[in-house]
């Protein structure tokens, strides 16, 4: 081959751009990048300290933040209540749901990660009581807090859509990539039959804040693709539903998709809002400006409303008024601090919060480290100077091998990690990152590591 080979010049460009990847994301580094580009690390000498310290959710953000605090303070009691065995990478499950990866792949458990210096207690938080500066569980235990994080995730409320059932994804054309990797494996079996027998898919999203709001939109670009790649293309019917006038809340992505899927003949309906579904006979209703509007469909994903869970929402740690009370209970917390707006000795990270940004795998990274900074601040009794400027990534992939690295913050400007990837084209490099470095990068993330 000579050394002028179109051939081999793309294969070095390829390689070079896979080392310059690998030396960016900076795995193992020890530090942790918080958004904005502020690096924090932990501090070279742990803080002596007597607190009582509640985390209340081991899931993405709760078991970073046990590691985080285990590892910054000395003599701390720090109690994490959670009746979860098993943790969840969460991410990974559009691609089980696509066919792309296994189960198992997802799946991992929580006593591998949570430090051995910290108190599990293996339960579930039945009611906040903030004025008393207690929780008590399910089972009746009080638990006293000196700090309180509150990381309790999010409830995906499929009793919002009349007529769904999680029982209900895998049977009649029933998709539902969220929550556990045993409802995207059976996504996944609903997918490939319809890729197979073709028909109408309805593809949907639900209103207000969700789970990786990416997710839907991959569902429906990964599945159109996998037929066009099978040869079954001509024979499915695609319709994206999306309950307002807007597919991606970042501007640049939002315009580029209203042109990816009318190209690639996904039809949009603006301001469909599934409201029910009749599973027997295949039809779904939404909610439109011209009143109730019924589909027949071969295929639908379902993506409920979210909200933050019972125990929070009824609580009066929940936003009272204001659109993160209407939209989702969500935890009242201030955007840029993850301290509660009402009760100073109270934090909070993860999807429960309710913040104009932020509820994927990269919001936790960049705003955990702020909240267990700004815990311990307040334990100094010192000025909190951390700060999360509402940092998120998504990466929007558009079909096997390809995808776009999106990446922005509260103002929706684009925040690129990476110079050498164009933030407004499909590349392979958000593929690779999705499909094998996110998960490494994820682990070490829980061990409070970056």
């Amino acid at each position: 081959m000579s050394d002028h080979d179109p051939g081999r010049h793309a294969s070095t460009q390829v390689d070079d751009g896979r080392r310059r990847l690998l030396k960016a994301i900076g795995l193992g580094s020890g530090l942790a990048v918080v958004s904005g580009g502020a690096l924090l690390s932990t501090p070279a000498q742990a803080l002596r300290t007597s607190a009582r310290i509640v985390i209340v959710g081991a899931g993405a953000a709760g078991v970073a933040a046990a590691n985080r605090l285990a590892r910054a303070l000395d003599g701390a009691r720090i109690t994490i209540i959670d009746s979860r065995q098993r943790h969840l990478y969460q991410p990974g499950l559009t691609l089980v749901a696509t066919g792309i990866w296994k189960p198992s792949k997802v799946i991992d458990s929580n006593a591998r990660y949570l430090p051995r210096s910290i108190d599990w207690l293996q339960d579930s938080v039945a009611e906040f009581d903030p004025e008393a500066s207690r929780v008590l569980t399910a089972s009746g235990r009080s638990v006293d807090y000196d700090y309180l994080l509150v990381t309790t995730g999010l409830k995906v409320d499929y009793d919002a859509v009349a007529g769904m059932h999680p029982d209900l994804i895998g049977r009649e054309g029933i998709a539902c990539v969220y929550d556990t990797p045993e409802h995207a494996e059976r996504s996944w079996s609903m997918i490939d039959e319809y890729v197979g027998s073709g028909g109408v898919g309805l593809f949907t999203r639900g209103p207000g804040g969700i789970k990786c709001a990416g997710a839907p939109l991959k569902v429906a670009m990964l599945t159109e693709d996998l037929a066009r790649e099978r040869g079954s293309r001509q024979s499915l019917q695609m319709v994206y539903n999306s309950p307002g006038d807007g597919l991606f809340s970042q501007p640049d992505m939002d315009q580029f998709l209203k042109r990816e899927f009318p190209d690639r003949g996904i039809r949009i309906n603006w301001h469909h809002r599934l409201i029910g579904i009749e599973p027997e006979l295949r039809r779904a209703s939404f909610a439109t400006p011209e009143g109730t509007q019924r589909i027949d469909y071969d295929f639908i994903h379902v993506v409920p409303p979210m909200r933050a869970p019972d125990a929070l929402a009824r609580s009066p740690l929940a936003w009272q008024d204001g659109p993160f009370a209407a939209d989702g209970d969500w935890l009242e917390v201030d955007q840029f601090s993850m301290q509660h707006r009402r009760y100073p000795n109270v934090f909070g990270a993860g999807d429960c919060v309710g913040t104009p940004i932020g509820k994927t795998a990269a919001s936790v990274k960049a705003q955990v480290p702020v909240a267990v900074n700004n815990l311990i601040d307040a334990l100094r009794d010192r000025e909190m100077k951390a700060s999360y400027n509402g940092y998120t990534s998504c990466p929007l992939i558009t079909g096997r091998g390809r995808g776009i690295l999106v990446e922005f913050d509260y103002a929706l400007n684009m925040v690129p990690s990476f110079p050498f990837i164009n933030p407004y084209r499909e590349h392979w490099v958000p593929w690779v990152m999705k499909d094998r470095m996110l998960l490494p990068a994820y682990n070490a993330m829980l061990r409070g590591r970056i």
